[in-house]
This record gives C-alpha cells, structure tokens and sequence, in this order.
C-alpha cells in the first residue's frame, strides 16, 4: 500500500454553541446527529493560538448521522458565553458560510421539514440540474440540502451528514490551488461566475465546485463518503471574515475536519507548499475514550481546516468495544458490520 498522505473524507463540522444539550438536541430530531462517539470535558491547551492565549475549558461531542457523511462537533465553552458574529455571515464572507448536508431525496425532506413546522427556503435547482435548498438552524448557522451520491446505511427518505461546505475565499485562483494541491480535493466540477438563483444571496460571485469522490481505503470511508467543497468569491471584494474579532469555540462553524491517513506525509506536503500546520498534537490525543493525532492547517484567508488521524474509536462502550487502528493497519477498510455497531450507541429522544 503506498505511504503517500490521503484524505478519506469530511470527518465532521465544528459547530459552536452557546447550549451543547439544546443544539444537540435540534440536530437529533432534524438532521439525524445521534450516535455520539466522545462526550468530552476538558482544557483546549493546544488551541491557544486561536483563543486569545488562554486554555478553554470546554465540552465537546462529536455526533454522528449513521445513514453516512461526516458528523457535527458540537463545542460549548464552559467557563465564558461564545460570543456570535457581530453580523449574519454574507455570501463569500471569509470562512466557512454554510455546510452541505445530504438527502436522499431532497423535495421529500423538504416536505418533511414543512410538515415539522421548520423554516427553509424553495427549492431551486443547482448548477448540475439537481434539487437542493438552503436552512438554518434556531441560532442562524446556515445548511445546504442537496441530493446526496454515496450513502452507508440510508432509508429511502433519509436525511445524511455532512458531505461538504461553502466556504468563502478572496482569492479563488489561491484557494483552489490550497484545496486541490495541498488537501487532493482534486476535481474542479464547475468554475462559473454572475449571480446565481440557486444562492441565498443576489451577489455577483465567482463560485468553483471542487469533488473527491471516496475512494475504498481508510477505515471509515464507506461511512463518510464523498466530498464536495463550494469556494465562493465576491466580485465586489468586499468579503469579510466571519470570525474576525472572535474566538474558535465561539459561535457558528468553527472549523472543517478531514479524517486523515499518514498525517506525518501530509505535513511534509503542506510544508513543501508554504502552509505548515498551526497546530499539531504529534502523538495521540485523547477526547473521552476516543484518541488520535491531531493538527490545524489555514487556509489562505485563516479559514480553519482539522486534520485527524484516528487511533483509537470506541464501536460499542458499554460492551468496551474498542477499535485500535494503529494495531490494524491505517489503509484497510472496516467491514460495515462493524460499523454499524457504533450505532448501537444512539440516543434516543
């Protein structure tokens, strides 16, 4: 098996909140979040960097959609209030503005939606011809639902996890070089520029689609899937950051996390490019009974981007079923009923 640095998939999305029981909660009934694979209290001592110098105590869940797609980390500070953008996030403000959520048949879930009394958009119809539509969630972080490819364990109207972003660059030439080069998220479906009826936004934008379609290695990537991250750049260059003057853990997406194999050869690439990581654990972390190496790479506007190589997975903890990755090798594939066994730990409402 080659040693060369992959990307398996979109691992999960950080989410700040002001209530992690409350928003866990929505994100539960709504958009399926139930299988939880840490609960976790603790100090953010390595993210110093992005929290003004001080060590964040902080709790953190990682929940996941079973039906496939990278799951939510939802991350509450403890000892201070998470403080919210001083403007809703715009179009093609720097950093991430909204994340993709799959369906399995979009108007379905659009009407199930409606049907639960739950505020969306019409649906309108991308630039692949397919259906999609644009929500938020009660404290205004914005989702994409759209017609979701790969799937893990989906019933016909089922509502996945998190298959990509939008996110919002000043220079799209910059960007996409950063996310096809030094992450491999090679596959430019669509470069195309004026102002769009399938946004949330009549702003006249430059927007890039770029794909990796999941490819059959890394222990999770019949869960997480296919990826697909949308660069937005405003014409009238007025983008702001979303989190300027703000904190990571503060309110609203916080980052975008890739489940990583040989994250050693990923940083030697990144280097080589002129984007060392800002942060990296260099040995296992541990958030509950889960553990992994972990690092922060920016991209050209300091939009956060997480890297984990996963070491250790609980599939079923109150079994102490327990995953040593190292130990089986980082490249092969877990067999679905393994897999499917961490669902055994969903929460029930």
């Amino acid at each position: 098996m080659s040693t060369l640095p992959y990307l398996t998939g979109i691992q999960q999305a950080g989410i700040g909140v002001a209530d992690l029981e409350v928003s866990w909660k929505w994100y539960r009934k709504v958009l399926g979040m139930n299988v939880p694979v840490f609960d976790d209290t603790g100090v953010a001592e390595l993210m110093t960097r992005y929290t003004a110098d001080i060590p964040e105590k902080r709790r953190a869940v990682l929940a996941l959609n079973m039906a496939g797609g990278g799951g939510f980390e939802i991350w509450q500070y403890i000892n201070r209030l998470p403080v919210a953008p001083a403007q809703p996030p715009r179009l093609g403000d720097l950093g991430i503005y909204a994340l993709k959520i799959k369906a399995k048949n979009v108007p379905a879930f659009h009407e199930l939606l409606a049907a639960k009394g739950i505020a969306t958009k019409s649906m309108v119809e991308d630039p692949l011809a397919e259906r999609t539509f644009w929500m938020k969630d009660p404290w205004g972080n914005r989702f994409q639902l759209v017609h979701g490819q790969s799937w893990f364990n989906a019933e016909p109207l089922a509502v996945g996890g998190v298959c990509g972003a939008v996110i919002g660059v000043s220079d799209m030439d910059r960007a996409v070089a950063f996310y096809t080069q030094v992450l491999g998220i090679r596959e430019v479906v669509y470069d195309r520029s004026g102002v769009f009826a399938d946004l949330p936004e009549d702003t006249e934008v430059r927007r890039v689609l770029l794909r990796k379609v999941g490819e059959n290695f890394g222990a999770f990537s019949r869960l997480l899937g296919n990826t697909r991250l949308e660069l937005i750049q405003r014409l009238d260059g007025l983008g702001r950051p979303i989190f300027e003057g703000r904190c990571w853990g503060d309110r609203g997406f916080i980052h975008l996390c890739f489940d990583a194999i040989n994250l050693e050869g990923l940083k030697n690439r990144a280097e080589s490019m002129g984007h060392a990581f800002t942060v990296d654990s260099d040995q296992t972390f541990r958030m509950g009974k889960a553990g992994g190496r972990f690092a922060y790479i920016e991209d050209p506007d300091g939009t956060l981007i997480e890297l984990v190589e996963t070491h250790k997975v609980p599939l079923f903890k109150p079994l102490g079923i327990y995953l040593d990755l190292q130990r089986r090798g980082m490249y092969k594939v877990l067999p679905d009923w393994m897999l499917r066994i961490m669902g055994w730990s969903k929460r029930n409402d």
